[in-house]
C-alpha cells in the first residue's frame, strides 16, 4: 500500500494535468450535485452548510457556494487558528478574503466563530486530495479536518460530511492506509455525482449506524 503522501504526490500531479476549461466544468457539475445533496440533507429547508474554497487545482467550489447562498442557505467557510483549528465566518457575496497567516489560501473576514457553530449545521462539504471506498480520506496534510471531525463525534453532534474530489481521486477499498486518528467519509462528491459509500468500517468509526 501506497503511503498517504506518495498518494497525495501522485493526486496532486495529476489534477496539474487538467485544463482551465476542465477545471470550471468540474466546478459546475459539483454545484449542481453538491446543491441537490444539501437538499436532501436538510429536507428541502433553508439551511446551514459548512463549505470551503478550492484553490489552484482543488476542485473548485465557488460556484456551490454561490448556488447553496442562492437556494436561501447560510455558508460557513473556516479559517485556520493556531494549533491546527479552525473558527468559523459566514459569508455572503459581498465578504472580503484576505491571505491566511497559517496556510497558502485566501480566508474570509468576519467574526470568527467556534468550531461547534459547525455542529449545527446540515452537512460539512469536505476538502480531500483522495477517498478511497472504506471512506478513508487524505487531506492536504494539515490535520484541521481530522481535529474538527474528532471533536465533532466526541460531542455527538457531527452533521453529516460529505469530501469533494474529482473522479479519478476515488480510489478502490484498500488504497489508504487508516490511522487512529482519521475520520472517515460516508459520501463524497465528484462532478459525476454523489456517491454513496456504504460500508460498516466508516459507518463504525464514524460511530453511527449504518444505513
Amino acid at each position: 500500500m501506497a503511503s498517504k503522501e506518495d498518494i497525495r504526490s501522485n493526486r496532486r500531479l495529476q489534477r496539474r494535468t487538467l485544463t482551465p476549461e476542465q477545471i470550471a466544468a468540474a466546478g459546475r457539475s459539483i454545484a449542481q450535485h453538491g446543491t441537490a445533496w444539501a437538499s436532501e440533507a436538510s429536507s428541502d429547508t433553508a439551511a446551514t452548510f459548512a463549505v470551503y474554497v478550492g484553490v489552484a487545482f482543488e476542485p473548485p467550489t465557488m460556484a456551490l457556494i454561490n448556488a447553496l447562498h442562492d437556494a436561501g442557505h447560510r455558508v460557513l467557510l473556516p479559517v485556520c487558528e493556531p494549533g491546527r483549528q479552525l473558527s468559523w465566518v459566514y459569508w455572503t457575496p459581498a465578504t472580503v478574503f484576505v491571505r491566511s497567516s497559517f496556510a497558502p489560501i485566501d480566508e474570509p473576514e468576519g467574526e470568527r466563530l467556534e468550531s461547534d457553530v459547525v455542529a449545527g449545521a446540515a452537512g460539512i462539504f469536505m476538502p480531500a486530495t483522495a477517498v478511497d471506498r472504506d471512506g478513508n480520506r487524505i487531506g492536504q496534510g494539515g490535520g484541521y479536518y481530522d481535529r474538527l471531525l474528532q471533536g465533532l463525534d466526541a460531542s455527538g453532534q457531527r452533521p453529516p460530511t460529505i469530501a469533494v474530489v474529482y473522479d479519478d481521486d476515488l480510489l478502490p477499498s484498500g488504497s489508504i492506509p487508516a490511522e487512529p486518528f482519521d475520520r472517515p467519509v460516508r459520501e463524497v462528491l465528484t462532478p459525476s455525482g454523489v456517491v454513496r459509500l456504504d460500508n460498516a468500517a466508516a459507518a463504525t468509526r464514524e460511530g453511527r449506524p449504518a444505513r
